[in-house]
């Protein structure tokens, strides 16, 4: 059990900011600055079009395997060494990224700031989380992961003029960004567990379905987001032939999106529950992208923007609600946040690479890609359906851990 004594407000919110720091650098930044720049690592002859797409997925797979590490390393050192260490990796990335000295050289650093993501991701939540008040969990997860949002939101507004100066300069701005985060961050980190109890016996009780459950579904979340956060700029950019100047406004759009989601889903898992709100948001989206091949005006693609742009950094407050919706052991929840963290990773890097592979064979196809998206998302709605009828029996016939593990109750 957590402890429900509330701690005061500012050291509430310096591990809230602290948190946000990480997510905006190591994801916000780190992957979704990316975005934008595809067109003019292109036009730029830094790389050719197949290269520019496979390193953005290297920044996929070096999330998997941060997920995979966060919590080993944590082990070895502490959870604020961990997040230290990758907030300085990540720094270290961009300003390596410019320098194009090979196709290489490029991979490993994309590869190694999506390690420190990853393993962001898997850590932040569970060092930041305990030292909030159980009430406003979810809310406070929705203010640490807006730093995606603002990451989004950011690169959109940031890149364009620092493009202006150059590409190595555009890397090496993003590097001092980062910097600058880093630091102002570095002694905002909790140094204990405030609300954590003692493991009690139950830690080792088995885990219910439903958390294999949302496993599956945070899978099949990741194959949806990737299309439309790796190929938007460039499908209105080349693929509509509107020009890099209005992809970069549709992508702040995106941004803006992004910014709202994470409080916004936050909120709705506090006031709706997690398991509903997951419900809502998975309809809306599928619509979103599906209707993103068929939208011609300008006003049309900023609408769908800003509902897709509040999906990638909007599902981990989710995500990480229903897993405390499911399991009431902090160990238990951290452990599952990992696996879910692991989950998302595998499919977003298998996805970010069969994309890039069909993208290239399809003669770039961004319809295609965003069509594939769509059903990935309405078949993680189709997996809690499946679930709904293999559990239907009447509810005073089924034992209590039957009905929790079904989630039939919270």
């Amino acid at each position: 059990m957590l402890d429900t004594h509330a701690p005061p407000r500012s050291s509430v919110w310096l591990p809230i900011f602290a948190g946000l720091c990480a997510s905006l650098v190591s994801i916000g930044l780190a992957r979704f600055a990316y975005t934008p720049l595809i067109p003019s690592l292109i036009q730029a002859q830094w790389f050719s079009a197949n290269d520019v797409v496979y390193l953005g997925a290297a920044n996929l797979v070096g999330y998997l395997i941060g997920a995979l590490i966060g919590r080993p390393l944590a082990q070895r050192t502490s959870n604020k060494t961990a997040l230290r260490i990758m907030m300085v990796a990540v720094t270290l990335a961009f300003f390596a990224c410019g320098f194009a000295l090979s196709v290489v050289w490029f991979f490993a650093w994309r590869l190694l700031s999506g390690i420190a993501g990853g393993a962001i991701m898997v850590l932040v939540a569970a060092t930041v989380l305990p030292h909030v008040p159980a009430a406003r969990r979810g809310l406070a997860s929705g203010a640490i992961f807006l730093g995606i949002g603002l990451g989004i939101a950011g690169s959109g507004t940031i890149v364009p003029p620092l493009l202006s100066l150059g590409l190595q300069q555009t890397w090496f701005g993003l590097g001092l960004l980062a910097l600058v985060l880093t630091v102002a961050s570095w002694f905002a980190w909790p140094s204990g567990t405030l609300h954590e109890a003692p493991a009690r016996a139950d830690t080792c009780a088995p885990t219910p379905s439903g958390v294999y459950l949302l496993f599956a579904q945070y899978a099949f979340m990741a194959a949806g987001l990737v299309p439309a956060m790796v190929f938007l700029v460039d499908y209105v950019a080349r693929g509509l032939g509107d020009g890099a100047h209005i992809g970069a406004m549709i992508w702040v759009m995106c941004g803006l999106g992004a910014i709202v989601g994470p409080v916004t889903y936050g909120f709705l898992a506090d006031k709706l529950g997690a398991r509903l709100s997951i419900r809502v948001v998975l309809v809306v989206q599928a619509i979103a992208v599906g209707l993103l091949p068929f939208a011609g005006s300008f006003t049309a693609l900023a609408v769908l923007a800003v509902i897709l742009g509040s999906f990638p950094p909007g599902i981990v407050p989710l995500a990480l609600a229903r897993v405390h919706e499911l399991l009431p052991n902090h160990h238990q929840q951290q452990v599952a946040w990992s696996r879910a963290t692991v989950s998302f990773a595998t499919f977003q890097a298998l996805s970010g690479f069969a994309y890039s592979a069909l993208f290239n064979s399809s003669g770039g196809q961004h319809a295609l890609l965003f069509m594939i998206a769509a059903g990935a998302i309405v078949v993680a709605l189709a997996l809690e359906l499946g679930m709904f009828l293999l559990n239907r029996r009447p509810l005073d016939t089924v034992p209590t851990h039957t009905l929790i593990a079904a989630g039939n109750l919270k």
